[in-house]
């Protein structure tokens, strides 16, 4: 796939939440195929090949802050909006607070990187967005807030598309489905009798890799993927099929 524009008169990638999981995969991909990336993140990643700026996305001035200055230091012309937290709990137990700490990462942050690199974007007649939700989205026990921030990650990313689809710019979606992280990991440890009864309702069988997410998400970033736009993609191993067809 080409990557015409990935370093080209400057401009770089930015990919949200790389210190680890699939973040870390993302920004390990796109270095590879060529991109200068440029990381934020809370915690220094391992090995990171790019520009790291450390930053709490929960925190809307420090956002702001290390958005522009990243924005006017260099010329940001694709985004993974990848950074994301959850907590477990029923729709009764969900409280005030949690449910306003996954907004604030989940949906503002993603509103506010995208808010700083569309200008040049636009100005470039060339974009690329790329927003990671979750299939959670379509309803999950015990994710009352996360599946509703993961919803409005859809329907933001839909809206940008519709916006911009005239300047060259396209947003979409990917719905990760269970992978192979340290958050599907604590919830459903190597060798448990919960993991299994999982895996069991997994259709092709496993839980997916972080890269498998890598590898679509490069896909949206190429300059192929200029008439695929406003799409979510759910890369869960037919988990989402399953749940329709219940």
């Amino acid at each position: 796939m080409s990557i015409s524009g990935a370093g080209e008169h400057g401009s770089v990638t930015l990919v949200t939440g790389v210190s680890r999981g699939i973040g870390m995969a993302i920004a390990r991909e796109l270095a590879k195929r060529g991109h200068h990336v440029v990381g934020l993140a809370r915690t220094q990643p391992e090995a990171f090949e790019g520009d790291l700026y450390p930053v709490d996305l929960a925190d809307a001035g420090a956002t702001a802050a290390v958005l522009k200055e990243i924005t006017r230091k260099k010329r940001v012309l694709r985004l993974v909006n990848n950074a994301g937290i959850s907590r477990i709990a029923g729709a009764e137990a969900t409280t005030l607070d949690d449910f306003d700490a996954i907004m604030a990462v989940n949906v503002r942050s993603v509103m506010q990187c995208m808010q700083a690199v569309l200008p040049t974007m636009r100005e470039a007649k060339f974009g690329r967005i790329v927003n990671i939700g979750s299939r959670a989205a379509l309803g999950k026990d015990g994710r009352l807030a996360y599946g509703a921030s993961k919803a409005a990650v859809i329907s933001m990313t839909r809206t940008v598309a519709l916006e911009y689809a005239a300047y060259g710019i396209t947003a979409n979606c990917i719905g990760p489905g269970p992978i192979e992280t340290d958050m599907i990991r604590k919830g459903y440890p190597v060798g448990s009798e919960a993991r299994t009864a999982f895996t069991r309702q997994v259709p092709v069988g496993r839980f997916g890799q972080p890269e498998e997410i890598a590898h679509a998400c490069a896909y949206f970033l190429s300059e192929e993927a200029g008439f695929t736009t406003g799409q979510a993609l759910y890369v869960d191993g037919g988990v989402s099929v399953g749940q329709a067809l219940i």
